[in-house]
């Protein structure tokens, strides 16, 4: 949720960030009316339990004739100070209804516009280019013996994959690195839960306008997540941190969920759009006047990866209308895809100030000790979407993939074979 105190101070600033992002300005007056009843419901109801309290002490003074009356004049205003807190309490709902339908506020500096309104800000490498037809990650892939998703269909339906012999060497393999690489930097590895409960997966901001792509298991009320950056955001809720030694950095290493509702018709083929996948996820608490910085650090260490699987790559200024509720800005490296002449989303980290936190209830305590809301910050260090990058630009003219230096201790060889 965003700051209310901000709100009242910047109004303007939010109804411009809800115009950036595509949403509706008039949240804005909503939320400042709520606010504004709620804040009036809550002295009108202190006022009332003053008076009440008050009063009972006259009550304990009085004289035989006097306490009849005062203790008339306490029923009364009994049923009134009842009558407020049930004012104060549904005023206290309207607020929280109306703070949550508000998206994190858009960072100064990002593009405004939708997914195509992007800032390019550096491409590294050039396009592959082959002197022999190229073929795409599934054909090289069932050549190779790596994925087989006739199968995964028979056994779990469309967008279902088994990785087989190599091919889960080479996940097992980017995964391992990213974990090896997170763990020099300073993360702390974490293999988290991958259910989770409601109030969870609503602080992370993922029961908004991204619900329809959360598996929810109703006798359960359990939610799958579609990235550990969830339970991450969960593992500190409700707890005061110590800062003073610098951000707390976790590395989440999980399987992830997402029903991919409203894609059907895209990104069929193959491994890119999936309903399950592997992934090493960074996530960050720290400082709100230190998470510019850490973004900036997160994608260095994208970068790093990215380098280390040798595919060329550009990185992106995401606009704020193609931004998640939670993000106040966001960075994508999108790899290059031989096949389709055009580079997809590899990584993404985000900057979610202190939306997340102030959900989820994660404070720390600032150099005179008084508790403070943190910031929290997220981004992808490896995934399965990887592989399709990963054999495109590294196949050769016989049919095999080149496996990059840093993977081979990984899986074992230095060329992927057809079987023979």
């Amino acid at each position: 949720m965003i700051d209310l105190r901000f709100l009242r101070e910047n109004p303007e600033a939010v109804r411009a960030s809800q115009r950036a992002r595509g949403e509706d300005p008039a949240l804005v007056d909503a939320l400042l009316e709520a606010d504004a009843a709620r804040r009036a419901a809550v002295a009108t109801a202190d006022n009332l339990r003053a008076e009440q309290k008050a009063l009972g002490k006259k009550v304990g003074k009085a004289s035989p004739d006097e306490r009849a009356t005062l203790l008339a004049h306490a029923q009364e205003l009994s049923a009134k100070v009842k009558e407020a807190e049930s004012a104060e309490n549904a005023a206290d709902a309207e607020l929280d209804s109306a703070h949550r339908a508000i998206s994190n506020v858009v960072q100064e500096g990002a593009p405004a516009g939708g997914e195509d309104d992007f800032v390019l800000l550096e491409t590294v490498g050039a396009p592959t280019e082959f002197d022999f037809p190229p073929r795409d990650h599934l054909d090289l892939g069932e050549s190779l013996g790596l994925i087989d998703m006739e199968r995964g269909a028979k056994v779990s339906g469309a967008r279902f994959y088994f990785l087989t012999g190599y091919g889960a060497l080479l996940q097992l393999g980017l995964l391992q690195l990213a974990a090896q690489r997170a763990v020099a930097n300073g993360f702390t590895m974490m293999i988290p839960p991958v259910l989770v409960r409601p109030e969870i997966m609503a602080g992370t901001g993922f029961l908004g306008q991204h619900s329809a792509e959360v598996y929810h298991l109703g006798d359960d009320d359990l939610y799958l997540v579609g990235t550990s950056e969830v339970p991450l955001a969960g593992y500190h809720s409700g707890e005061i941190l110590d800062l003073s030694d610098g951000p707390k950095r976790y590395a989440g290493w999980s399987s992830c969920f997402r029903r991919e509702a409203g894609s059907y018709g895209k990104d069929t083929r193959g491994i890119i759009r999936v309903h399950q996948f592997d992934k090493v996820e960074m996530f960050v608490y720290c400082r709100p006047e230190d998470a510019d910085a850490e973004h900036r650090r997160l994608l260095n260490w994208e970068k790093e990866m990215l380098a280390a699987i040798e595919v060329p790559y550009r990185v992106i200024d995401v606009a704020g209308g193609d931004l998640g509720s939670s993000a106040a800005r966001k960075f994508d490296c999108e790899a290059w895809v031989p096949t389709q002449q055009t580079y997809r989303e590899l990584t993404s980290t985000s900057n979610c100030t202190t939306f997340q936190a102030r959900r989820l209830s994660v404070r720390y305590r600032d150099e005179n000790g008084k508790p403070q809301i943190a910031a929290t910050l997220n981004g992808t260090l490896a995934t399965t979407r990887w592989i399709v990058a990963l054999l495109e630009n590294h196949q050769q003219a016989d049919g095999s993939v080149r496996v990059p230096a840093a993977l081979v201790p990984f899986v074992g060889r230095e060329v992927l074979e057809p079987p023979r």
